[in-house]
């Protein structure tokens, strides 16, 4: 009678136990999502991202950032570590460079280095040969956990994104698995950094960032636009700030788009004044448990293929300098890969990719 009722008690018990007391790695802070916008307005929806064409990368994957050289050619780094380098047709594709790492943010400087934001790696600088030197791999003693986004200015300085510091791909299994960590606790670790080569020395220019993603400049070069993934959110901070935690109000940042329909991440600027921003995801039941971290917690313990997860869907959109949404391209197919950015040139509008095994392009 004793073991009749004790193996259901146990089934009940140790299930709970496990749901209640596993250790997981996030300590989640709680905070108000704001309510889902969906898709109106601007946002409409709409095909325009459907249907685009494929450059084969040839067994690569994640073309997760595009940029041009002064050679014409174009340079998108993969999820091998492989720097890829190819004619704008994809024509004479080859490996330009292997960081060994995991290649995300790029920029040219005007020395026409290749500047990357390697999440693994750290801040490097990569000469005509593929040489890859490392910049900067940590700031006040503190190690670069997870580098996204980067931009050179007009005098040489360079601004990045340190994404978070409390999860790194190199510890956490991968860039997607540090980046959901990382957005469950929102515990907005993320910074905006400047490194000055002239003075080889790093300062934050500003911190509190909940998933600091892609960063453009500013038409004067004054301000940096920056990519909150985990908030929904794109900021404009001034150039000259010092380390500011956007969590206090200052005259020095504000939020210039708000309450967006899917994670912002890959900035971008295009022709004529536009600023092209990928969302990586549609937003799902994740705001939901915004103010409860306990089901944050709960949702670490479960099985991955339990957790919810929003279908494929691809979106890009342009905006200016003072927020105004100017091209809006979605993909509700479900046969689009998780969309990063778009770089834009006379020809053609490529769309940066985290998961895709080719890279999609439009005529303009």
């Amino acid at each position: 009678m004793k073991r009749t009722i004790l193996l259901p008690v146990l089934l009940i018990l140790v299930p709970a136990a496990y749901l209640s007391l596993w250790p997981v790695p996030i300590e989640p802070l709680a905070w108000q999502a704001p309510a889902a916008p969906g898709y109106v307005g601007a946002h409409a929806p709409n095909s325009r991202l459907a249907g685009v064409r494929q450059i084969d990368l040839k067994g690569e994957v994640g073309p997760e950032h595009v940029v041009f050289g002064a050679d014409g050619l174009l340079y998108t780094g993969v999820a091998s570590g492989h720097i890829l380098r190819m004619k704008p047709d994809g024509g004479a594709q080859e490996v330009f460079c292997d960081t060994g790492g995991k290649p995300l943010g790029m920029a040219f400087d005007a020395a026409g280095r290749l500047i990357v934001a390697d999440a693994v790696k750290g801040l490097l600088s990569i000469g005509g040969n593929g040489k890859a030197t490392v910049l900067v791999d940590a700031v006040a003693g503190e190690p670069l956990r997870f580098l996204d986004g980067v931009v050179v200015a007009g005098n040489g300085k360079i601004y990045f994104t340190d994404a978070s510091t409390r999860f790194g791909p190199a510890q956490w299994g991968g860039t997607l698995q540090a980046a959901t960590l990382d957005v469950l606790e929102q515990s907005s670790t993320g910074r905006v950094l400047e490194y000055d080569p002239a003075r080889q020395a790093a300062r934050v220019v500003a911190k509190g960032l909940s998933f600091a993603n892609g960063i453009a400049l500013s038409g004067d070069q004054a301000s940096l636009l920056v990519s909150e993934s985990g908030r929904y959110r794109v900021w404009k901070i001034a150039v000259a700030a010092e380390q500011l935690d956007v969590a206090r109000p200052s005259a020095q940042a504000r939020v210039l788009l708000d309450n967006l329909p899917g994670y912002p991440d890959n900035l971008q600027r295009g022709l004529d004044g536009r600023i092209w921003l990928g969302l990586a995801g549609q937003r799902n039941d994740l705001d939901k448990m915004a103010g409860r971290p306990f089901l944050r917690k709960l949702m670490l313990r479960v099985p991955r293929p339990l957790w919810p997860t929003p279908k494929p869907y691809g979106h890009v959109i342009a905006f200016d300098e003072d927020g105004r949404v100017l091209a809006d391209l979605q993909d509700a197919s479900g046969n689009s890969p998780l969309t990063t950015g778009a770089t834009e040139t006379a020809q053609r509008l490529y769309i940066h990719n985290a998961d895709g095994k080719s890279l999609g392009w439009l005529a303009r």
